[in-house]
């Protein structure tokens, strides 16, 4: 698997920074970011037990191919 990572958050503190990376193989993306924990938002969602759901700043958008033309 060949994964290339896109970006990390600049805003971020070392170590602690949302990265995004994009995997060439299964041509998806993936983000290492926060996890959500808060029930309130959560039980907005229909989260199947085999997902999860995390959370990024808007300024990671720029990290993404297709936003910036790449």
């Amino acid at each position: 698997m060949a994964l290339i990572k896109l970006g990390k958050d600049p805003e971020s503190k070392v170590g602690e920074s949302p990265t995004l990376y994009f995997d060439e193989d299964s041509d998806t993306y993936l983000m290492q970011s926060w996890r959500v924990t808060d029930a309130e938002r959560l039980s907005q969602m229909d989260i199947p037990a085999h997902e999860t759901v995390v959370e990024f700043p808007r300024r990671m958008m720029q990290f993404f191919p297709e936003v910036t033309h790449d």
